[in-house]
């Protein structure tokens, strides 16, 4: 493996080692170090590399595989998993790839950032603890040249640490957090909002004019990865959802 391989797993001398072992390998395929389809080292070699008895390693390597970050594989060995599919009735989609079924060129603008804890208005509107580290951003998603949606996000540091090196300067954070993080579970709420005064002036309409805001909470096994709120201006986009007998297609 590269530099990135064994030489990466690092124990951090908290708690039992089968779970520090856990955690390592976790933050490594969490933070996009580890890609899908690579290669975990064998046991042999994580024992040797970390001091660690076989039946702490195996204990680790199946606790990550319940987890669904790995596949254990007798013949070909241990592999970084696939990021699970998503079908929910509203699929976590990539708003440049939305901008550019419209026809339209995309663009976007990383308005502010701050990364640390939350201010007691973020932790209140994303529900945040005030002592979590996250990543607190607002950007401007253009179609055309228009503004199309304002974001804003909020990243859990903790669970997406390759975010702090992250500058955005080529792709917007959703895309970015598609390509390094994984999610199993995904939350969403719809409703229609009146535009306030900075809204209104970064969306190019007028305050109070209704909005649709969609606002998007994913989790992997339990641990925050993002929270996201998406305001559309709302006369200009509309939700299509496909509903058959057995639920969304």
């Amino acid at each position: 493996m590269s530099d990135n391989g064994i030489e990466a797993v690092k124990l951090d001398g908290t708690g039992p080692v089968y779970d520090q072992i856990r955690r390592a390998i976790r933050d490594l395929v969490l933070n996009g170090a580890w890609p899908p389809g690579t290669a975990v080292p064998p046991e042999h070699a994580l024992m040797e590399r970390l001091g660690a008895s076989r039946m702490t390693v195996h204990r680790a390597l199946v606790q990550l595989a319940r987890e669904g970050l790995i596949t254990r594989r007798r013949r070909s060995g241990t592999i970084v998993a696939n990021p699970p599919a998503s079908h929910a009735m509203l699929d976590i989609l990539s708003i440049p790839d939305e901008v550019r079924q419209l026809g339209q060129d995309y663009s976007f603008e990383i308005l502010s950032r701050r990364d640390g804890r939350p201010s007691p208005e973020v932790a209140a509107g994303f529900e945040l603890k005030r002592s979590e580290q996250v990543a607190h951003l607002v950007t401007l998603h253009r179609s055309g040249g228009q503004p199309h949606v304002l974001e804003e996000r909020v990243i859990h540091l903790a669970t997406v640490p390759a975010t702090a090196a992250e500058r955005f300067e080529t792709t917007p954070p959703g895309d970015w957090l598609l390509q390094h993080s994984l999610w199993s579970q995904a939350e969403h709420a719809i409703s229609a909002v009146a535009a306030g005064e900075r809204e209104a002036s970064l969306l190019e309409i007028e305050q109070g004019e209704p909005c649709l805001l969609v606002e998007r909470r994913t989790w992997n096994q339990n641990q925050p990865v993002t929270a996201v709120r998406l305001l559309y201006p709302g006369g200009r986009h509309r939700f299509v959802g496909r509903f058959g007998p057995y639920g969304a297609v």
